[in-house]
């Protein structure tokens, strides 16, 4: 297997975490954590009892920007399935794009998440929240390894290293070329 084949692969499987953390961090209730209960995007608990909770802007938001990393993390997933198992597919740049935008959408969720929530007090983050943010660089490094290319353009302009004369061996030739020429070269 090829450096680039195991770097597809190994994206490939940080696409599968990035997705998996992304899906369990959007359909859970703990995003954070406060006296009698927890709350999440879509539901807030107390005392055991859980109702939806009201639209709010930035919660709408987090929740839509959520949804839509969820879906671009299993269209980049897919896509890096059918490149990893198609060797002639080219649509490595595509996939890799499919990915940044799953970080770039987890990065608006959390940080306006994050916005909303830091001042509040007796309130504390929970792990839902932070596996949103474990997937945000596992969504980033999986587009930055699933893109083979730059490696195989790598690997193609670099020149193999080839037998070539000790630097002790090539001096005399050297020397002579670089000697002016004396009456017994001339004609």
């Amino acid at each position: 297997m090829g450096v680039k084949r195991r770097l597809q692969s190994g994206g490939t499987l940080l696409g599968f975490l990035a997705q998996i953390l992304t899906i369990l961090s959007t359909a859970t209730n703990y995003w954070i954590r406060h006296p009698g209960g927890h709350s999440g995007l879509w539901q807030e608990c107390n005392g055991g009892i859980c109702s939806n909770i009201p639209c709010q802007t930035m919660l709408a938001v987090a929740g839509a920007c959520m949804v839509l990393a969820a879906c671009s993390a299993v269209v980049g997933l897919v896509m890096g399935l059918r490149i990893l198992y198609h060797e002639g597919d080219s649509r490595g740049q595509t996939m890799s794009g499919t990915f940044f935008l799953c970080g770039l959408l987890l990065l608006i969720a959390l940080t306006g998440y994050t916005v909303k929530n830091a001042w509040k007090n007796d309130v504390f983050f929970s792990w839902s929240y932070f596996s949103g943010w474990l997937a945000l660089p596992f969504s980033i490094l999986a587009g930055n390894l699933d893109s083979g290319k730059r490696v195989e353009e790598t690997a193609l302009s670099t020149p193999l290293p080839t037998d070539s004369p000790s630097p002790s061996q090539g001096l005399p030739s050297t020397l002579r070329s670089r000697l002016p020429h004396t009456r017994q070269d001339r004609p």
